[in-house]
């Protein structure tokens, strides 16, 4: 065949076969699919909180899902582990000295809410207790002088004649541990462990509820819980979490996914003020488990990272399910002017409210009275300090995170049905906890042929746009090495974030010429990125919603994979993966889910998802929500036989444990 006349084929092909669906090369963007993820996040924010109610017309339509939604809210706040029905471990409370004032006294104490994890506290307890009184679990906000800076409450409300008990957090007071893993830290680990500090926390007040009741002083059937700030959203979900609590009035504690995404306000936030929201919740979904109990919502109206618009929404949506039960007067607002920060009519209010709801008395918040702040009045550090030496040697405090979601161990395998028993569990749970983001509904992929060229490969260049998802139009760059008629093997070639020019060419040069070539850039990479300052932003805000940038990465390609198999020339069992570096980790998890991947060809992948990034959050996002709960990346070689994977260069020694199931079975190397 002369050069002229293979030049007439390609044109015909490209005609006939490219435009089969008379689609037009695309010349414009498409306004519907802009790319950016900070509108998408915002989107699917907008979403989560604006559908709360969806589904729930009726008291039994809410009952019959509550009992699920307070298994799943009890997961996303990392409580699994924990002992909340049966046996506890025991308290082993020890009181370290006690401070006499006039009408009460203070208990300096400590408690063991597990073993080796210690709680220190303070219990304010009115003098003359002729018989068991309502008690108040005050939960303290972010100050670094915790039980000494929010003094005044229990003082106040031991003057009212409640028992209080306050204590202290582990990011601050006595000792101090951590709440900043991704917020300053660079642990975005802990949303592959499933582990938000906020759990701690509230498995904490949760044993000082224990303690309470314990208390001869105590009635245990009126406690209530407050706080401010990060106690304030502890005061929701301990009140969500524990049935115990018959009254709550969190302060400044929440606002809902839309607000923080569109204002981003959760840049402001802890991570301990939201759950790994695995299952697509927002503050309304823990409101609803507090309800019919009594419920104050107080809130400032110039706050730095709650809104009062969006804590109204909150009380509105809220206020549906206390109709349902036929009270709505049992929640209330209460607006304060200012910032982050109590206001003289909110405390009033507070006080007010739980000598109604948990003493029966009925006293205006005139007449409740304010707290004092008199300098004089006021203990100092040293006179609230429960530890008079030092910690317990066993505490645990710096290091819980390690340990308060319980990995498992690396998996036994001795046969083949054990192998692919594991596979399926692996890939149910993954479905289910880290990629339940995915859509219901996948969107058309709306193919446009972008760009055409006889140049870039022996049979030419294919350009093609396809939507991964609403709000995502991505390019796939095809190069034909075999005449596109004829089915071959297709290997997509994933490209790294910033990658030089020419380097996955490269990466992939050595390729025999039976496979067909494709590269493929993510949401993240190349022109569907971001500017390295967002990423730290947008790896917490990506998680709040319920995913990651890996996990979005991994759907991404999933949809890449698809489209492939669409095109004529195309082997639709013969598709491949090439990735290096942490790419690697997407391209194996979207392995697995697809299931029918002939190829994958890895170089330097990491060997763990559980390792820590760099503290600003920029470079590489591997993490995924609750995976290290069920596997880690190497471990999906061995998961994804008979699926054939090279490495290139030095295989990572972690990798060795796959390689050694498939040795051990008879599956080769």
């Amino acid at each position: 065949m002369t050069r002229t006349a293979l030049t007439l084929l390609l044109i015909t092909f490209f005609l006939s076969g490219l435009y089969a669906q008379n689609l037009p090369v695309q010349t414009q963007p498409d306004p519907d699919q802009s790319n950016n993820i900070r509108e998408y996040l915002m989107k699917v924010a907008g979403e989560i909180t604006d559908n709360s109610l969806v589904g729930i017309q009726s008291l039994e339509d809410w009952e019959k899902i509550r009992p699920q939604r307070y298994n799943e809210f009890i997961e996303m706040m990392s409580l699994v582990d924990m002992p909340l029905n049966g046996k506890r471990p025991e308290l082993n409370v020890r009181i370290t000295g006690t401070i006499q004032k006039e009408g009460y006294r203070i208990e300096k104490l400590y408690y063991e809410s597990l073993p080796g994890l210690y709680v220190p506290a303070n219990l304010y307890i009115p003098d003359n207790i002729k018989e068991p009184r309502a008690a108040i679990l005050y939960v303290c906000g972010h100050s670094r002088t915790q039980k000494v800076r929010y003094q005044p409450y229990p003082r106040k409300f031991a003057q009212l004649g409640f028992v209080c008990l306050i204590i202290e957090t582990i990011q601050f007071g006595e000792v101090k541990g951590e709440h900043w893993g991704c917020y300053a830290n660079g642990w975005f680990n802990w949303y592959s462990r499933g582990y938000t500090p906020g759990g701690v926390e509230a498995w904490n007040a949760i044993r000082g509820l224990d303690l309470l009741i314990e208390r001869p002083e105590v009635d245990r059937e009126n406690l209530g819980v407050t706080g401010i700030s990060g106690g304030g959203s502890q005061s929701w979900y301990i009140a969500a979490a524990d049935p115990r609590i018959k009254a709550v009035a969190p302060v400044c504690g929440a606002s809902t996914l839309k607000a923080h995404l569109l204002t981003r306000t959760i840049d402001g936030h802890c991570d301990c003020m939201m759950p790994i929201n695995t299952y697509h919740r927002d503050f309304q979904d823990i409101g609803f488990l507090i309800a019919p109990r009594p419920l104050l919502i107080a809130q400032a109206d110039r706050d730095g990272i709650n809104t009062i618009e969006s804590v109204r929404e909150l009380y509105t949506d809220i206020k549906e399910i206390y109709k349902l039960y036929n009270v709505p007067e049992n929640i209330s607002l209460v607006e304060t002017p200012g910032g982050h920060s109590y206001h003289q009519i909110s405390r009033e209010k507070i006080f007010s409210f739980f000598l109604e709801h948990l003493m029966e008395k009925l006293i205006s918040p005139e007449d409740a009275g304010d707290i004092d702040e008199s300098p004089e009045i006021q203990l100092s550090e040293e006179e609230l300090k429960v530890y008079v030496d030092r910690p317990p040697e066993d505490d645990r405090t710096t290091t819980i995170q390690d340990s308060f979601i319980q990995l498992p161990a690396t998996p036994v395998i001795s046969n083949e049905k054990e192998l692919y028993a594991f596979r399926d569990s692996v890939k149910i749970f993954l479905k289910r906890e880290t990629f339940g983001a995915f859509p219901q509904d996948p969107a058309p992929f709306n193919p446009r042929p972008v760009f055409r060229t006889l140049d870039g490969a022996k049979f030419g260049r294919n350009v093609y746009s396809f939507v991964s998802e609403e709000g995502w139009r991505l390019k796939v760059d095809v190069r034909w090495k075999n005449e596109p008629q004829k089915k071959k093997p297709l290997m997509i070639v994933l490209r790294n974030p910033n990658e030089k020019r020419w380097e996955s060419e490269g990466f992939i040069d050595g390729l025999d010429d039976e496979w067909n070539i494709a590269y493929f850039e993510v949401r993240g990479v190349g022109e569907n990125g971001w500017a390295p300052n967002l990423q730290w932003h947008i790896r917490r805000a990506s998680a709040w919603t319920g995913r990651t940038v890996a996990s979005m990465q991994v759907y991404d390609l999933l949809r890449c994979i698809e489209f492939c198999r669409t095109l004529e020339g195309v082997g639709s069992a013969k598709i491949g993966i090439a990735a290096r570096d942490d790419m690697a980790v997407v391209a194996l998890y979207a392995a697995l889910l697809n299931g029918n991947c002939q190829t994958l060809i890895l170089k330097n992948p990491p060997e763990s998802q559980d390792k820590p990034s760099q503290p600003d959050g920029r470079g590489p996002a591997t993490e995924m929500l609750n995976c290290l709960r069920v596997t880690d990346v190497y471990q999906l070689p061995a998961l994804l036989f008979p699926t054939n994977i090279k490495f290139i260069g030095k295989m990572p020694s972690a990798y060795l444990w796959s390689e050694k199931i498939l040795k051990k079975l008879g599956k080769g190397e």
